[in-house]
């Protein structure tokens, strides 16, 4: 499968542009996209809350993602570099067209995907130490945290741990560090905060 990804912050900017880049480029590369996803949201955002969070959890591997520019998969380079590492894991190539990038199985890729998975390592420590700080802090004002003594989730696996996650929330804690904490999936916290309506 060859994806098209398009995306734009507000609904004042047109995805025509970023459409002609691509298909401009499939023409000269005898490429053909099989499917377009297209969304007008900010980069800022989760991709579990974008549709390029199913892209990345749908592509298999040796699909192919085309997009006009890295940028358009994130704002911070820490979401960027999480979102390419998840990809190549995977296998799913990403070519970029203002950037020139051609990240896909070879020895550039996998050095990139170690450079990637060495940042995110050291981001995340650097979440685990800010989110030991507030936990504490939040246990210090009285906050009970995580599930009661002996308690069984009889709802969810998450049942018990809203405060907790609440308190991640509360310190930027990205969805993907707190999936990887309780040993669930971005689309388990994602649903998870979805049905029990929380404001974070």
């Amino acid at each position: 499968m060859v994806y098209g990804y398009i995306r734009v912050s507000t609904d004042r900017q047109s995805v025509d542009n970023q459409r002609f880049e691509i298909e401009r480029f499939c023409l000269h590369n005898n490429l053909e996209i099989d499917q377009w996803i297209e969304e007008t949201i900010s980069g800022s955002q989760q991709p579990e809350k974008r549709l390029l969070g199913s892209l990345v959890d749908g592509a298999r591997t040796g699909d192919l993602i085309i997009c006009s520019e890295l940028s358009r998969l994130g704002r911070s380079l820490f979401m960027i570099m999480s979102i390419l590492n998840d990809l190549l894991e995977n296998g799913v190539k990403i070519w970029t067209i203002k950037d020139n990038y051609r990240l896909e199985d070879d020895i550039n890729a996998k050095i990139l995907a170690f450079a990637f998975g060495l940042s995110a390592e050291i981001e995340r420590s650097l979440i685990s130490q800010r989110t030991k700080e507030a936990l504490a802090r939040k246990r210090s004002e009285g906050m009970t945290l995580g599930r009661p003594l002996g308690s069984k989730s009889v709802k969810h696996k998450l049942s018990g741990y809203e405060a907790e996650i609440k308190a991640l929330l509360d310190e930027k804690v990205p969805q993907t560090v707190i999936a990887e904490r309780f040993g669930v999936s971005r689309k388990t916290i994602f649903l998870f905060i979805k049905n029990y309506n929380k404001t974070y």
